[in-house]
């Protein structure tokens, strides 16, 4: 029986993609794990049927080498493009870099945009799934990632129209909302520009961006497992995983705004 075959991105050794790429494995599939780097891939190198691939997702002639190297393992096909690679920014919107900024959006909207569009060809061929993971901020808007959020918004608007848009070709689209997770993806000794207007929240947001909840986060091997479950079984649409991600759903889905603006600005720890 011929393996299916799956793309992740973002597989450095301790953040979701990885988790996916080894859980995607233990399920008998041909992973082709990628990162910026195949260095933060070491731990996945020994591994039978796993392929590690330097891809950084703002490059086209890396994406185009990746379409070129995959079509000649497969035939042309691909059965699962899980777009994964990402980069947070934790910082008041007013002290917001707009280059760092527009990174942003490269990385988490262009970037799965760019890898669309250069693996439809076979992932029509296979009929096959794009699965593009997402963030619960995208929808309950927490304070200090408002250029995160906004790009992820952007993704989730994109994900849903090409849900239609790829329905004739029998292409599935999922996207993954997902809540926390324990991951190394954290900064350290974070400080906010010295003329911030948000220097008395500066420890807030500083635990925020250092991770300081880690503990309280769902594993990413326990959320990869239910993520990889939800792809095997799902037609598309939109599915919530990770540490009070069904929360935020009802949250968003049931309270009024007063009140979800209230929560909001209270779990930031401001006044």
């Amino acid at each position: 029986m011929e393996r299916r075959t799956v793309l992740i991105t973002g597989c450095s050794q301790g953040g979701i993609g990885s988790a996916l790429a080894e859980a995607f494995h233990q399920r008998g599939f041909h992973v082709f794990a990628t990162a910026r780097k195949t260095e933060k891939m070491t731990h996945l190198r020994d591994l039978d049927w796993m392929t590690l691939i330097p891809l950084d997702v703002t490059q086209e002639s890396q994406i185009s080498a990746a379409v070129e190297l995959i079509q000649k393992h497969t035939g042309g096909t691909l059965d699962y493009l899980v777009n994964n690679a990402g980069d947070g920014y934790i910082i008041p919107v007013l002290d917001c870099d707009q280059v760092h900024g527009r990174q942003i959006f490269e990385v988490n909207f262009w970037g799965p945009l760019r890898m669309i569009q250069e693996f439809s060809p076979l992932l029509i061929a296979a009929r096959g799934t794009i699965v593009n993971i997402n963030s619960v901020a995208s929808e309950t808007l927490p304070l200090w990632l408002g250029i995160y959020s906004s790009s992820k918004a952007a993704l989730l608007a994109l994900s849903e129209t090409l849900r239609l848009e790829l329905k004739p070709f029998g292409v599935q689209v999922l996207s993954v909302m997902t809540g926390a997770v324990q991951t190394m993806i954290f900064q350290t000794n974070y400080r906010l520009p010295p003329d911030s207007a948000y220097v008395a929240w500066e420890k807030q947001i500083a635990a925020q961006a250092e991770g300081s909840e880690q503990a309280s986060r769902m594993s990413a091997t326990v959320y990869a497992e239910r993520v990889v479950g939800d792809i095997l079984n799902r037609r598309g649409g939109i599915t919530y995983r990770g540490q009070m991600a069904s929360f935020a759903y009802w949250v968003v889905a049931l309270m009024p705004r007063f009140l979800r603006d209230l929560v909001t600005v209270k779990m930031a720890g401001i006044s």
